[in-house]
């Protein structure tokens, strides 16, 4: 199912946030120089496993000092799959880039194909599999951040290799 959202019919539908100089100038006092704003090598991140499949934050406040959300990507082998848990803070985007994955959330599949993508609302369960011979990668966002990074996430299932 694809959902498309109606943009703003025109600018008196949008907030107030100042004229534009306002604005502008608010923002360019508050802006980091450029030459301090990182980049990160996603490749030089490294790995995580423990709920499953490759998982590598990339920009994340511990990385670039983001304090809004994170963001990283996801690479599942065939037959791997990342635990079913929720987020209590965060909804989560999940962009599949290539392969395809099946998403659970609360229990219900859905499977995205290549370029195809889902907003995952705070509280919903989710795990994802990949079902294919072939490996799938994606993107992922959460946003906002929850007050502790060990809040972020509630597993619901049992991690790889814990034991039972």
């Amino acid at each position: 199912m694809t959902t498309h959202v109606d943009q703003p019919k025109s600018t008196t539908d949008l907030p107030d946030v100042g004229s534009p100089p306002d604005v502008v100038q608010r923002h360019q006092a508050q802006a980091p120089a450029p030459a301090s704003i990182p980049t990160v090598d996603a490749t030089q991140v490294p790995a995580n496993r423990r709920r499953g499949g490759d998982v590598r934050t990339v920009l994340a406040p511990s990385t670039c000092g983001s304090t809004t959300g994170f963001m990283g990507t996801l690479t599942l082998q065939p037959g791997e799959a990342v635990t079913e848990h929720w987020h209590p803070y965060s909804e989560e985007f999940l962009l599949c880039v290539s392969g395809e994955i099946t998403v659970r959330l609360d229990g219900e599949p859905r499977t995205l194909a290549a370029q195809q993508g889902v907003c995952i609302p705070i509280g919903v369960r989710h795990r994802l599999v990949n079902d294919t011979e072939l490996p799938a990668f994606a993107v992922f966002s959460l946003s906002p951040l929850a007050p502790q990074p060990r809040l972020g996430h509630v597993d619901t299932e049992a991690l790889p290799g814990a034991a039972s």
